[in-house]
């Protein structure tokens, strides 16, 4: 996208579908304030079928409040729980005058990798019959302790983790198609889920030269 002095801005979109609020907790009955938000409906052809598709705790959960059956549910705390009601919709337009926000999911998975990729350790000489030009090197010691300690770095798995990228700026919210264009990129593949809060620490403004 392009801003108003006309530079460009890579963004990832973001496809915010309405989360229906499924349960409020309040101080009283749970002793602290949140709102259970349920996203992504379940989609059957046949209404009798639901049954199959959800478990029946779940299912009651949803028959108490009301509220269709869906894939996800999440707890947000919130300030004030008595501003909402079960069964509200929150939309993409919650974001609107929030400068900036955190987004979290789980980064995408690389599988296992060695710890030049990993760990972005330097390797052995590259010289012709060497044979250590990729190698992690020594991991253990003389006699005492006798072992390899534990903690350090290997070859591994790599990615896959839940992460949570900060201070991303919100340029552009599409309120009619349910769109949020953030600044940079976000944990995760194309079509993965991620959970959107607003920034919790301040952005640094840059200094100018």
């Amino acid at each position: 996208m392009f801003d108003a002095s006309g530079a460009v801005v890579a963004c990832t979109v973001i496809q915010a579908e309405p989360n229906i609020i499924a349960q409020i907790k309040t101080e009283a009955t749970d002793g602290y304030e949140a709102v259970q938000l349920a996203f992504e409906t379940i989609q059957v052809q046949d209404a009798r079928t639901i049954e199959k598709r959800v478990a029946k705790p779940l299912l009651g959960h949803f028959k108490k409040a009301g509220v269709a059956p869906a894939k996800h549910l999440l707890e947000s705390r919130v300030e004030n729980a008595s501003q909402y009601i079960v069964g509200q919709t929150v939309g993409v337009s919650l974001f609107e005058g929030c400068g900036h926000i955190d987004v979290s999911g789980v980064s995408i998975g690389k599988g296992y990798q060695g710890v030049m990729k990993l760990h972005g350790f330097s390797g052995g000489p590259k010289s012709h019959g060497s044979g250590f030009h990729r190698h992690a090197g020594s991991t253990g010691m003389r006699s005492t302790p006798g072992r390899c300690l534990p903690g350090g770095k290997r070859a591994s798995h790599m990615g896959d983790n839940n992460m949570t990228v900060q201070s991303l700026r919100v340029v552009h919210i599409d309120a009619e198609n349910n769109l949020l264009f953030v600044e940079g990129a976000v944990p995760g593949a194309k079509n993965s889920l991620v959970v959107m809060q607003a920034a919790k620490k301040a952005r640094k403004k840059k200094a100018h030269k």
